[in-house]
């Protein structure tokens, strides 16, 4: 499904039009503190907004907004998690055990206390997590930033699939190398106003 946006407006931001296709992979970059993740935070209606946000021609307002967020789904950089262990956030207290082993993470995983997982490992859970819901559309902010090159690659395969599956995914990240492998195209975020960057200026970068 096609994500877009129109003249989306937020505190510090403004995203005047972006649309992601349906198995595409959109990066947006910029400084820290330029509006990235309170981009995605508006997106998926969590911060106050104003503006045109749809799915696939359907306007965000016509959703409920569990719909909503179960059709996009929004990973932040650091995710909330409920319970002492890790199961419970999961539909029906499953995890994949074919999507564990893809993150590198062991099938007893769904065991553990979510106070003894480091930040990688709430990373790759809280990704899972997500996933496990099915959506449509996936804001991922900085999803990778506390993993090695390893797990990088690992989380960057899992994605690949999802995009083979029509999912789309906006992803914030301030690793060029990373865009480069997985997006088609780049935005920047320039003092809170989103801009898209030509293509052989992304492609040089």
């Amino acid at each position: 499904m096609r994500l877009s946006l129109r003249d989306l407006r937020a505190q510090v931001v403004a995203a005047p039009r972006l649309d992601v296709a349906a198995g595409e992979c959109v990066a947006v970059m910029g400084a820290s503190g330029s509006g990235k993740s309170r981009l995605l935070r508006a997106i998926v209606d969590l911060d106050p907004n104003e503006g045109q946000v749809g799915l696939d021609g359907r306007s965000r307002g016509t959703f409920a907004a569990p719909d909503w967020r179960h059709a996009v789904a929004y990973v932040p950089a650091e995710s909330g998690w409920w319970d002492e262990r890790v199961a419970p956030h999961f539909p029906d207290g499953r995890l994949s055990a074919a999507g564990l082993a893809a993150l590198g993470l062991p099938a007893a995983a769904g065991q553990w206390l979510v106070a003894r997982l480091s930040t990688g490992e709430r990373q790759r859970l809280a990704l899972l997590r997500a996933l496990a819901r099915e959506p449509k559309v996936l804001l991922l902010d900085e999803p990778t930033s506390g993993l090695d090159g390893e797990g990088t690659a690992k989380v960057e395969a899992l994605l690949r699939e999802e995009l083979e599956r029509g999912v789309s995914i906006l992803m914030v990240t301030h690793d060029p190398a990373q865009a480069d492998r997985l997006t088609q195209r780049r935005f920047r975020m320039e003092k809170g106003v989103l801009q898209e960057e030509p293509r052989h200026e992304a492609a040089a970068s």
